[in-house]
């Protein structure tokens, strides 16, 4: 019971809009250079924090200067919290989302298709607003039971772009404790572990190929490494985060 409630809430904290994003606190994670280098002009203006789950260790974030790079450096010990930014992106808007992260090590027993050993050493999480009368009647109870709780509806949707120990790459797994959340595979096994790995993800075709349907607007942005359903301890790095709206043309097309 207390896994499915610190998940029901980590969901919620995911919904908020921005004129209810956290205040700045000790947990504000806004003011160092990979919350800057993860905004293109290097203004901050939504505020990334770190947020936690009742019931639930938190893992560690700490900004760290690796090879090269700003990270936000992670260490996971039988815990789960997340890094969050609250903003709105419409629909006509989403872009090309930019990520890296790099992981030394996989959760042996770590499986995220069941609900026991749903833990990942990276994940970017990406918050969707919908139609919410499109829900199932199971959807509709977790969200009215989280509403209840914390005065937040769940997400309509929320994607994830994870590193999974054995699914195929690209393969969309469905969370096992609602529909609701996806799974887009972007690494499988240790083949690339302990280097950099850089990503551009066009985010509406991902969301159709999760879902099979139109995204409505984008609510917050997330990084989360867990670990507490396998009881394991892992690492990993992230790169920036950057998401670039449809309406700004690359580089290459403003030269035509």
């Amino acid at each position: 019971m207390v896994r499915r409630l610190a998940t029901v809430l980590a969901l919620v904290l995911l919904t908020a809009c921005a004129s209810t994003a956290p205040e700045p606190s000790a947990d504000d994670l806004s003011g160092n250079a990979w919350a800057r280098a993860s905004s293109p002009d290097g203004l901050v203006r939504e505020t990334w924090a770190h947020q936690t789950f009742p019931g639930k260790r938190p893992s560690i974030y700490r900004h760290e200067r690796k090879e090269g790079r700003e990270t936000m450096k992670v260490l996971a010990s039988s815990s789960v919290s997340m890094v969050r930014q609250v903003r709105r992106i419409e629909a006509a808007e989403l872009g090309q989302l930019q990520f890296s992260w790099l992981v030394p090590q996989l959760m042996a027993s770590a499986d995220m298709e069941q609900r026991d050993f749903d833990d990942s050493p990276v994940r970017l999480v990406l918050a969707f607003d919908g139609d919410r009368s499109r829900l199932n009647a199971k959807d509709r109870v977790l969200s009215e039971l989280a509403e209840a709780l914390t005065g937040e509806p769940l997400p309509y949707a929320t994607l994830m772009y994870v590193w999974c120990n054995q699914r195929p790459v690209d393969s969309v797994i469905v969370n096992p404790r609602t529909s609701r959340i996806r799974k887009l595979v972007m690494e499988s096994g240790a083949a690339q572990l302990s280097r950099w790995l850089e990503y551009q993800r066009d985010v509406r075709a991902d969301y159709i190929k999760a879902f099979g349907e139109e995204p409505g607007a984008l609510l917050a942005i997330g990084i989360m490494t867990d670990s507490d359903n396998t009881g394991s301890k892992v690492q990993a790095w992230y790169g920036p985060v950057r998401h670039q709206p449809a309406s700004v043309r690359p580089a290459a097309a403003l030269r035509e």
